[in-house]
């Protein structure tokens, strides 16, 4: 039971989790991202175990940077069951990725959270993010 890093079976049960964010049918291809995730350096994906469920997950990007002395880290998805929530989970995990960020010389966390999703900014919030508007996105159309 507890934190532990993602393994490639764990796939199925984190796409369970990527649904009840809103991200429908993972499963086909989440087996081959989570594969390059964990050989990436620069990347941690993490999962929280009770009685052999996966009931939250993060995932962290650390992204070195040229004009600043520290170093960011990007919460890029994370969820917790929404089942069990406000038990002190989420809290565990993003103070566990603050750590890991310390020590690889970032001096901040960004995280992008989408409008909608107001029970998460009261989450941050209380973790001691602030807000820092304007986040540009551009599309890009790949071919099959």
């Amino acid at each position: 039971m507890g934190l532990r890093t993602a393994k490639v079976e764990d796939y199925k049960q984190i796409s369970l989790l990527l649904t009840q964010l809103d991200y429908p049918d993972t499963e086909h291809f989440l087996k081959e991202k989570i594969e390059i995730l964990l050989t990436e350096p620069n990347e941690e994906l993490l999962v929280f175990e009770e009685d052999k469920n996966i009931i939250a997950f993060i995932s962290v990007h650390f992204m070195p940077q040229l004009a600043v002395k520290g170093d960011f880290a990007r919460i890029s998805y994370f969820a917790v069951d929404k089942n069990i929530r406000s038990r002190g989970i989420g809290r565990k995990l993003e103070e566990y990725c603050n750590d890991l960020a310390l020590k690889r010389n970032c001096d901040r966390v960004e995280v992008h959270c989408h409008s909608r999703r107001t029970d998460a900014h009261r989450f941050y919030i209380r973790q001691g993010f602030t807000e820092a508007p304007k986040y540009f996105v551009k599309m890009l159309s790949q071919s099959e």
